[in-house]
């Protein structure tokens, strides 16, 4: 899809990090944004600066998303391109220790569910609502090209470290229905593919201490750095463009291969 016909985008997640990268190289080329995302104060600041379109939204929320979907829709159009972003990365062992007694104790069932309902049920929602937008729109070529949804999974979908069961889960439920959602899809021209991005620049990795970040850029066999959001932007706007890429989870990791720890 050539992003000159895309005409409108939604992200998920778009007030921050991977999403607000995301949403300045769209901009950038002219393609009107809608920013899904939690938190009202970055999501209307971005939105500001960007010209895009601020909407908050709860992607664990059918009603939330619905009404997101409408205001973006009401304000620039059918989107022809959804970028899912939002997610969380909680880290708790299967089995724990309490710190203040040392008592075993099992996995926060709560905590497993919210990122189950975030990572991954909170993604699909949003891409079945985006698809039935999508299949009312007129192709855009022969091919009957009508849009492009590209998701975020993770390299912990593939090799997922300690403390990581929950999130690992997520994300490997989102690179698991890449190819059936791209299949689902196929007759209406709607593209699929998913991204796994390995450590990256985002607001999480910054709040770590330098000494733990210089230590993960050290881990990376190259280049030795942590991958920056716009790189992220790069391969997503990749993605869209590149019609004949459909159904493929694409590592974007500096050729790392997590270890247990």
């Amino acid at each position: 899809m050539e992003l000159e016909q895309a005409g409108a985008a939604v992200i998920t997640g778009g007030a921050s990090g991977l999403g607000a990268a995301t949403a300045r190289a769209l901009v950038a080329r002219d393609v009107k944004v809608a920013l899904f995302d939690r938190d009202a104060a970055a999501g209307e600041a971005l939105a500001a600066e960007l010209g895009a379109l601020y909407c908050a939204v709860d992607v664990t929320d059918e009603t939330s998303v619905l009404a997101g979907f409408a205001r973006a829709r009401e304000t620039h159009g059918q989107e022809r391109i959804l970028v899912n972003c939002a997610g969380i990365a909680p880290a708790a062992r299967t089995v724990g220790r309490d710190r203040a007694s040392g008592a075993r104790r099992a996995h926060d069932m709560a905590l497993f569910e919210k990122a189950v309902a975030i990572n991954l049920s909170g993604t699909f929602r949003c891409v079945a609502h985006a698809a039935t937008g999508m299949v009312g729109l007129e192709p855009l070529d022969a091919s009957g090209a009508r849009g492009v949804i590209v998701n975020t999974a993770s390299i912990a979908a593939q090799d997922g470290q300690v403390g990581q069961a929950a999130y690992a889960a997520s994300k490997g439920g989102v690179a698991a229905m890449t190819l059936p959602l791209a299949r689902d899809l196929m007759d209406e021209g709607i593209r699929v593919n998913a991204i796994l991005p390995g450590i990256f620049e985002t607001p999480m990795v910054a709040g770590m201490p330098q000494a733990v970040q210089d230590a993960l850029a050290a881990s990376i066999p190259c280049p030795k750095r942590l991958g920056r959001p716009d790189e992220y932007a790069e391969l997503a706007l990749f993605l869209i463009a590149s019609d004949y890429l459909n159904g493929e989870c694409i590592r974007l990791d500096g050729a790392v291969r997590m270890g247990p720890r």
